[in-house]
């Protein structure tokens, strides 16, 4: 096959894929708890540079994610068109949602849509563990990439942060602890109100909400962090 061009088919990439993968990096993605069902054993460090030649295209996205095959849908999420993808096509994708690694890839294209707050609520109160594990993934993406949304719009994400901090499943409470994070990382304005809701959560009788205020609150509290934020301050 001719080296990958953006005018290449799903179909393409699927048959270039296939024809990479290895049972070496199949075994590997599962020690880290990734889901290989589909996994053709292609590592991230082949996939994004292969992505950035294929560059974006909305409809091709579209039929990699309906391959079912975890680096087609990967590929989907890097190639992607934020502007052009529906609401229902996201709620359609979260619908089939089956691993930590999908749904932190492609929380980062979702917040990227005009609707990523509607994804955000609609999601946080879904009882499936990944959709909701969606929820917490793209807030914690907007907050690192969304530099022009003002700071009230992550402090608005607090109580939400705090409604599900009970959440015991381990990829919600994962990154309900990754949100909270990124959200006091994000500014010195955001650091003092996260770090109060995670002492407030680290001191709570439930032991998943303890977990994720004590985790939170060691790394917002630590003097590389608040090193940095003073830097990003001046």
């Amino acid at each position: 096959m001719s080296l990958p061009v953006p005018g290449w088919t799903a179909q393409d990439i699927v048959t270039h894929l296939r024809s990479i993968g290895t049972k070496e990096n199949r075994a590997g993605m599962a020690r880290f708890g990734i889901n290989t069902a589909t996994a053709l054993g292609v590592g991230n460090t082949d996939l994004r540079p292969l992505a950035r030649k294929l560059k974006r295209n909305h409809e091709r996205s579209l039929a990699l994610w309906n391959s079912g095959i975890r680096e087609a849908r990967l590929m989907a999420a890097f190639t992607g068109e934020p502007k052009r993808i529906t609401i229902e096509d996201c709620r359609r994708w979260a619908g089939d949602f089956d691993s930590w690694e999908i749904v932190d890839t492609v929380s980062d294209l979702f917040v990227d849509t005009p609707f990523w707050r509607e994804l955000i609520e609609e999601f946080a109160v879904d009882e499936r563990e990944f959709v909701r594990r969606t929820a917490f993934a793209m807030l914690a993406w907007a907050a690192v990439h969304l530099k022009k949304e003002p700071d009230a719009t992550f402090l608005s994400y607090l109580p939400l942060i705090e409604a599900h901090a009970g959440d015991e499943r381990n990829f919600v409470r994962k990154a309900v602890n990754w949100a909270l994070r990124q959200i006091g990382k994000r500014s010195t304005d955001l650091h003092a109100p996260a770090l109060v809701l995670a002492r407030k959560l680290a001191a709570a009788t439930d032991k998943t909400a303890r977990w994720i205020g004590k985790d939170a609150a060691k790394e917002l509290s630590d003097a590389k962090t608040l090193e940095r934020l003073a830097v990003r301050k001046v």
